[in-house]
C-alpha cells in the first residue's frame, strides 16, 4: 500500500469518526427536542408518565458509548457526554 492510499485512509477514517460525533450531538438533541415536543402537547405529567424517558435515557447513553468508541480524543467526546448528562441530571 502507498503512503498515498495510507494518508486517503487515514482521512476516510478521521472523517467517518467526526461524522459519528455530528450525529450522536444530532441524536440526542432531536431526543430533546422529540421530548420538549410532548411536553409542549400534552404537559410535563404526561412525559413524567411515559416509559419513552428511560428508554430515551438509555439510548442517549448508548449514543454516547459509541461516539467514545470512534473518537479517540476524549476531548471529542466529552462535552456531549456532559452536555447530554447535564439533561438526564434535571428530569
Amino acid at each position: 500500500m502507498s503512503s498515498d492510499q495510507i494518508a486517503l485512509l487515514l482521512f476516510i477514517k478521521n472523517m467517518m469518526a467526526d461524522l459519528i460525533y455530528i450525529n450522536g450531538i444530532i441524536a440526542t438533541e432531536l431526543i430533546n427536542i422529540t421530548e420538549n415536543s410532548a411536553v409542549a402537547r400534552h404537559g410535563e405529567e404526561f412525559l413524567k408518565k411515559s416509559p419513552c424517558i428511560t428508554e430515551h435515557n438509555e439510548l442517549k447513553k448508548k449514543i454516547i458509548e459509541i461516539v467514545k468508541k470512534y473518537k479517540t480524543n476524549p476531548e471529542d467526546h466529552v462535552i456531549l457526554e456532559k452536555h447530554v448528562l447535564k439533561h438526564l441530571e434535571e428530569l
